[in-house]
């Protein structure tokens, strides 16, 4: 390439829970609530068990990250911004 390009990557420095309370502070509970039912990051592509944390298989990885991530957020009471 002739000159730099930035790649931007604002989620990288955040924790799952922290990324759940973004998207509480930016959308509420009805973006929260959306990205419960309309996205899942199972390797497997499960999108038949629905758990608290949204959709997976809830054994591969990346189910497990974001349960745990929803999980601690969720033990913090679910607040409003992310620190």
């Amino acid at each position: 390439m002739e000159r730099d390009l930035p790649i931007e990557t604002p989620l990288m420095g955040l924790t799952k829970a922290q990324t759940w309370a973004l998207a509480k502070g930016l959308g509420g509970e009805p973006l929260v609530e959306l990205i419960l039912e309309e996205s899942h990051t199972c390797y497997l592509g499960v999108r038949d068990a629905r758990h608290a944390w949204g959709y997976g298989c809830g054994d591969c990885p990346a189910c497990e990250l974001r349960a745990r991530g929803y999980g601690a957020w969720t033990a913090q009471g679910r607040p409003e911004r992310a620190p």
